[in-house]
């Protein structure tokens, strides 16, 4: 080992917690890169792996009623691969001691062993025989939420025929990673599930007999995507065709996909903030210890060391903190990365996780670390190669002693001796100090960046379901159906109020932007569903008109005054204009809304109902449940307060995992940040303060005069942290918002008086230490010069 390798050790040692600081920084950086890379990775390869091998569709398509000869027809289009018609239905179940309303999709799948599109992963059991109505297979979150085993029985409502069914086997589908009732935000495994029943038996029940309703698809490479869907419609359309959509548009597949992206996005985020701490400090660091060791930088070059080798140390030193902080960054970024894979495989239901660590990520990130260390640190190892041994043999000019602007404003007279000194450090060291400022800011910001989607999950919740959606139960219905329906319904002894609407599928159009979705026709003044504007003010429904969602209108690139193409999705498909009146705000979904009677005329139509939402004597749910499952063409039943608990459980299955992991390393780097600076004026002003000690000053003193910068700097920081945690937030925000859900940025007074504690109790804790070596401070040692 040489000369220079053995200074590096010695310095690294004098400096062990400084570095051991700094490491953990690059570890909470490079731990957060690697998680969110090897989750990405991992999905993805997951995902495209099952879509593979259980043949995903690519187009999907819902009709009335089509003939089978259809299929060779829509077989022979350019560009289509393979063809799989089926029959798929919504249907009630009976579920034994579960009294709460259950629906499923039942879904038939071929009766021979032919290789399929959107086949099954058996988990358990078997697929149901050929011609049996009583068997099916049942999807693995319905049956594990209800404790089911193989063999159990309960009842479905198949075309207003109560039938009994056999449990035979479980399965998943790569249709359905995420199950989900159409219409709810979130997943809701007890009350909505899935299951597949041989098509004959399927057929039979729904009077498919050489019939289907339900079309997949498969393209060819190369296909016209948009040409291959023309044709379909095309031919389809006599049969009450739905309009065929992609993947990008099936439920499932679209929340998996925003969820792919918002993972992308935070994996952005929180390692470029943490790697640019970590150069924060390593230039801070490094800079201030090359002003110090300027005579040994000197002596060095007049021993014959060159300003390669002098370059080459310092960045060694660098190099040798940041691959600590990197490498037990990569373990505990797989560690975490595993456990979050897991977390999202419980969320989304894929039959095996395929979890490869990628040499290229652990190369990126140990590049992120080096590089961000490099940027932080050029200038200052520059300056140490560039001196001039005759120059660095000189101590630096002191700096400009003077009255600082605060005391020529007359506060002078009230300023101790001490406080004067702190105070005139302070102005002549300003851009020390305002990097100081900005690096605990940023790390006060960040802890306020890692708690906002706790505020904002509450925040949604109220909104969508304490000002918006008021009911206590929605009914939908199997088909529209006729007004008198309501009276059905307000004629229940356990309901209090009613209010109906109208839900029409369309494509809405707006120049070359287009975007399926619902209109809903709401009654004028409801209660129970309000629409509100931009400041959550309850809108007047207007009689004429359409309202959109305000994302829906951007999306659509549609202002208030426009005209839309709205081409109906259901019974003979007609095609009208709508001119936009207004714009509503919800932050769950988006929809087109009109007055109940004006979508009854604008469907040529007489006054038709879609579903109901019902005020209820809460205290005789079971009661009121029992009757609605009576009713045959009630579709489903879904309970506000049920929604309201799916909402945080998914929540708390996704968002808290990630939320905590990111606070405990905010924690750890607010620390590192405010620890690093006060070790380091303790280090650059350790023989001004030894010098005042032998001149008499007392150990509490020459205390309150580091220790009080220190706490002037960091209650300078903390608003300033408290704007970058609040522009952090709004970039997460803005880049996660997408037409599922958006989320606004809010944060109550509790996160903000949380990122401040941890700031000052940082602070705290860095001052008690450095407090104690200033106690133990060696007076004669320190004004020795440094050999």
């Amino acid at each position: 080992m040489n000369a220079l390798d053995r200074k590096l050790w010695r310095d690294l040692g004098q400096m062990k917690s400084q570095a051991a600081a700094i490491a953990l920084v690059v570890t909470c950086g490079v731990a957060t890169f690697v998680m969110f890379l090897s989750t990405l990775d991992a999905l993805r390869a997951t995902q495209e792996s099952f879509y593979r091998e259980y043949r995903f569709a690519d187009v999907f398509v819902t009709l009335k009623r089509g003939p089978e000869a259809m299929q060779q027809r829509i077989q022979d289009i350019p560009g289509v691969s393979q063809v799989q018609s089926r029959v798929k239905a919504q249907v009630r179940l009976v579920i034994p001691d579960f009294p709460e309303p259950v629906t499923a999709l039942m879904v038939s799948v071929p009766e021979s062993d032919s290789v399929g599109l959107n086949s099954l992963y058996l988990r358990e059991g078997r697929m149901p025989l050929s011609g049996r109505p009583d068997e099916v297979v049942v999807s693995v979150p319905f049956v594990q939420a209800h404790a089911m085993q193989l063999g159990a029985r309960f009842y479905a409502i198949l075309n207003g025929r109560r039938q009994e069914l056999t449990l035979v086997g479980t399965a998943l589908s790569p249709e359905f990673v995420q199950q989900m009732r159409p219409g709810s935000a979130f997943p809701d495994y007890k009350r909505y599930g899935v299951m597949w029943m041989g098509r004959r038996a399927l057929g039979q029940a729904y009077d498919m007999h050489g019939a289907f309703n339900d079309l997949t698809l498969s393209l060819s490479p190369g296909a016209d995507v948009q040409s291959v869907i023309d044709h379909v419609d095309e031919l389809l359309n006599p049969y009450g065709g739905q309009g065929a959509y992609t993947r990008k548009d099936q439920l499932s597949h679209r929340f998996l996909d925003q969820e792919l992206q918002q993972l992308g996005v935070l994996a952005s985020l929180f390692p470029v903030i943490f790697m640019g701490i970590a150069a924060f400090l390593l230039n801070v660091v490094i800079g201030r210890l090359i002003t110090m060791q300027r005579e040994q930088i000197a002596t060095l070059k007049a021993f014959g060391y060159g300003n390669l080798e002098v370059l080459w140390h310092y960045l060694k030193m660098v190099a040798v903190i940041v691959l600590a902080g990197g490498l037990s960054g990569i373990a505990l970024g797989v560690y975490l990365g595993k456990a979050l894979a897991g977390i999202y495989m419980e969320f989304y239901h894929f039959p095996y996780l395929r979890f490869a660590l990628h040499p290229e990520t652990l190369i990126e990130a140990v590049l992120a670390s080096l590089a961000a260390a490099a940027a932080g640190t050029v200038f200052a190892v520059w300056r140490a190669a560039s001196l001039k041994p005759a120059q660095a043999m000189r101590p630096e000019p002191p700096a400009r002693y003077r009255e600082t602007w605060l005391e020529k404003l007359g506060v002078k007279r009230w300023l101790t001796q001490p406080a004067r000194m702190i105070v005139r450090h302070i102005q002549r060291q300003r851009i020390k100090s305002a990097l100081s400022v900005f690096g605990v800011a940023l790390a006060g910001g960040i802890i306020l960046t890692s708690l906002f989607q706790r505020d904002t999950v509450s925040y949604m919740v109220d909104i969508q379901f304490g000002m918006a959606q008021r009911q206590d139960l929605l009914v939908t219905f199997t088909e529209p159906t006729a007004y008198r329906a309501r009276f059905d319904l307000s004629g229940l002894p356990e309901v209090q109020h009613v209010e109906v609407f109208r839900a029409v599928p369309v494509r809405l159009r707006h120049g070359a932007r287009h975007y399926r979705t619902n209109i809903q026709g709401v009654e004028p003044n409801g209660d129970m569903q309000r629409l509100l504007d931009a400041n959550l003010h309850p809108v007047d429904l207007p009689p004429d008109g359409l309202l959109l969602t305000d994302f829906l209108a951007t999306l659509l690139d549609v202002r208030v005054g426009d005209r839309v193409i709205v081409e109906v999705l259901e019974q003979n498909r007609p095609v009208r204009e709508a001119v936009v009146v207004g714009l509503v705000k919800e932050y769950l979904g988006v929809s087109g809304y009109m007055d109940l009677h004006a979508l009854n005329r604008f469907m040529h139509e007489g006054p038709t109902l879609s579903g109901a939402y019902l005020k209820v004597d809460r205290d005789r749910l079971d009661t009121l449940y029992a009757q609605l499952k009576e009713m045959p063409r009630v579709a489903s039943i879904t309970e506000r307060m049920q929604e309201i608990r799916n909402l945080h459980r998914v929540m708390q299955e996704t968002m808290l995992f990630f939320t905590y992991i990111a606070a405990v390393f905010s924690v750890i780097i607010a620390f590192g940040v405010i620890y690093n600076s006060a070790r380091i004026a303790l280090a650059e002003r350790g023989r001004e303060l030894a010098s005042l000690r032998v001149m008499g000053f007392t150990r509490g003193e020459i205390a309150y005069i580091l220790l009080g910068e220190l706490g002037i700097l960091t209650l300078l920081a903390i608003p300033v942290g408290l704007w970058l945690g609040r522009l952090m937030c709004y970039y997460i925000a803005h880049n996660m918002q997408n037409d599922l859900f958006r989320v606004p940025v809010v944060l109550v007074p509790q996160t903000y008086a949380f990122s401040m504690a941890v700031v000052l109790l940082s602070a705290l804790l860095s001052g008690l230490a450095v407090r104690r070596r200033l106690d133990q401070l060696d007076l004669i040692g320190v004004l020795k010069a440094a050999e």
